[in-house]
């Protein structure tokens, strides 16, 4: 259960921003540049890995300790069809070699939905069992270990596109469309972000930092306008290359406990970028994306922080052209259906 109230305000937030789009679905793309393929049965197999690092910056220390959390390479399985989207990822034993095991279950949603003029990207993290790694360390040569460390982080972002119609991220994410021509756009909209941090104990080693900057709990809410631009190279056919960099200024506040618990209000940038290359053809695609969100957290006296969150997968894909009979059947249980009023 989430106990923290501004994490269920991300949860409504999300759900009445995703009501909302599917009732007021008026944009459509410019089919000179992209050519939907909703009606596309799209089969995939992937590699992925997901993280949500604690980056702690040490004052007069020349390097950051960034607690890392007990994750690898993962394998799955998904599609896309009319609209809906579904993964499943598992962990494989010889891309885990260096997994902890008997750690607690690590659980990490990602939903991005890449429509005509709208992006909208919700993230909600649940780990647990942290570690430093020893080439950080200066009095250790293992790494440094916290089962007990537990990070949970939910957020949400979303971004209008002004030139959207021309340009579709969902054709280089998840192929849900074909980009058919260059295209550009510039974006602005607003991100909000909470989560907490906590320990049995002090989590940094105490052998590494001073008392100052130690602690066993810590906690963050922030919220504000952004700012960027996309834009996709197409060359060859088939072949593309997108992007998006998009620069963050929030306000809010963080807080810390070691010994006594304090809290700092303030405004810090943060930035957002999404990188994907790869080929889209009628029947086959195969492609590698990388999406990362950097949140700095306000600093506190001797504080410096962020929560950084990444996802890099590699895609191959194979396209069916379902008949009339399973279109109508599939739409009748799709739950978008009724979002999308379709």
């Amino acid at each position: 259960m989430i106990k923290n109230k501004n994490l269920l305000f991300l949860v409504f937030t999300f759900a009445f921003c995703i009501r909302g789009f599917g009732q007021n679905d008026k944009f459509q793309y410019d089919t000179s540049y992209v050519e939907s393929s909703h009606e596309t049965f799209a089969i995939r197999l992937f590699t992925s890995q997901k993280y949500t690092r604690l980056v702690q910056n040490i004052p007069d220390q020349d390097h950051p300790f960034v607690l890392k959390p007990n994750t690898g390479l993962k394998m799955g399985v998904g599609f896309s069809y009319q609209r809906l989207t579904i993964n499943v990822s598992f962990p494989v034993g010889f891309l885990y070699s260096d997994k902890q095991e008997n750690w607690p279950f690590n659980l990490d949603l990602h939903s991005h939905i890449y429509a005509p003029r709208l992006i909208i990207d919700f993230f909600g993290q649940f780990y647990g069992g942290y570690k430093i790694d020893a080439d950080e360390l200066a009095n250790a040569d293992t790494d440094y270990l916290r089962e007990d460390m537990r990070l949970s982080s939910m957020g949400m972002n979303m971004n209008y596109l002004f030139f959207g119609d021309k340009l579709s991220l969902g054709a280089a994410f998840n192929q849900t469309a074909v980009q058919k021509r260059s295209a550009f756009s510039p974006f602005i909209g607003f991100e909000i972000y909470g989560g907490k941090i906590k320990g049995d104990s002090l989590l940094l080693p105490e052998s590494e930092v001073p008392d100052a900057v130690n602690f066993d709990k810590a906690g963050y809410f922030q919220a504000g306008p952004n700012a960027g631009l996309a834009g996709s190279l197409v060359f060859g056919k088939g072949f593309f290359l997108t992007g998006t960099a998009s620069a963050n200024l929030s306000g809010g506040y963080s807080k810390w406990r070691n010994g006594e618990e304090f809290k700092k209000w303030g405004v810090v940038p943060t930035y957002y970028l999404r990188a994907f290359v790869g080929y889209n053809g009628n029947r086959f695609s195969i492609n590698g994306n990388y999406v990362y969100k950097n949140l700095n957290l306000v600093e506190g006296e001797a504080y410096d922080q962020a929560i950084n969150t990444g996802n890099y997968r590699v895609i191959l894909m194979y396209k069916l052209y379902p008949r009339d009979k399973f279109k109508k059947g599939f739409n009748k249980i799709n739950p978008l259906s009724v979002l999308f009023n379709d």
